[in-house]
């Protein structure tokens, strides 16, 4: 069984939520229920799915769910996105937060790869 918390995607993911967390503490109250919660989920499932897939029996099941964290990767990049152009998020935030998601998704990437044997 493998540890999830050994794999540095989960320790990036788990980091980069923390922060998405307190990024969004500042968010207009009225999107406690829209944005806030949404971004928050995405960001979360990166490394819900990377500890969900770490306890399958196979690499091509583990693999399966490292596909997913990407799509939710691919999601929280839209929201953060979105959390920009709405002024909710200031532009350093911004850059910063999108620079360490896209390490991320690059080392999701690679990871996938080599669960396929590529």
């Amino acid at each position: 069984m493998r540890d999830f918390k050994k794999f540095e995607v989960w320790q990036l993911s788990n980091q980069l939520t923390l922060k998405i967390y307190t990024s969004t503490k500042n968010f207009p109250k009225e999107e406690i229920f829209g944005l806030t919660s949404q971004i928050r989920r995405s960001f979360a499932s990166i490394g819900y799915n990377i500890s969900e897939g770490s306890g399958r029996n196979s690499d091509k099941e583990f693999a399966n769910f490292i596909n997913i964290a990407l799509g939710s990767s691919n999601e929280a990049e839209n929201q953060l996105i979105l959390a920009k152009d709405l002024n909710y998020i200031n532009k350093d935030d911004y850059h910063n937060l999108l620079e360490e998601l896209t390490t991320l998704k690059k080392k999701l990437v690679a990871l996938w790869n080599r669960l396929n044997g590529n």
